[in-house]
């Protein structure tokens, strides 16, 4: 017997949202010039905004695998916007920080992330979109404390 999944559940609308996102964001570094992924530019800011920071914290940060993270770091490194350096205090871990060269890409990853925001912001009041925003984080928050209250339970 087949089936009926309502598409507008809330799982499927988040996902939805997520990929249609990320294409969206390819396609405006892409028209940008700034020769990056959705994916890259997510680690280039999350670790801009880190400063200095371990890649394995980064990773956890992000919330994506370690192996997933390396590849991108890789991608990033060899156009010299990251640097990887031993940990003094653990030389198998690895330093990551953002180098120099990183500024100007990371000033329009900044711009193609706002103009994105500003265009799907443009059909609601700002009232409704400020309610989104503090749902969306609601929902973020209450995920993180239901992962760590299963981590807690779990030990």
């Amino acid at each position: 017997m087949a089936r009926t999944l309502d598409p507008d559940s809330f799982g499927f609308l988040v996902t939805d949202l997520s990929r249609l996102l990320r294409n969206e964001a390819d396609q405006r570094f892409k028209d940008a010039r700034c020769d990056m992924t959705h994916g890259e530019g997510r680690v280039l800011a999350h670790a801009a905004r880190a400063g200095t920071v371990r890649q394995n914290v980064l990773a956890e940060r992000m919330g994506i695998e370690a192996m997933t993270l390396s590849g991108l770091l890789d991608r990033l490194e060899t156009r010299g916007l990251v640097k990887r350096t031993p940990d003094p205090a653990d030389r198998r871990a690895k330093l990551i920080s953002v180098t120099e060269a990183a500024d100007a890409l990371l000033d329009k990853v900044q711009q193609v992330s706002a103009g994105i925001r500003t265009d799907l912001a443009g059909e609601f009041p700002d009232a409704d979109w400020q309610q989104f925003t503090i749902m969306l984080k609601a929902v973020r928050d209450r995920l993180l404390t239901m992962r760590a209250d299963g981590q807690a339970n779990a030990a």
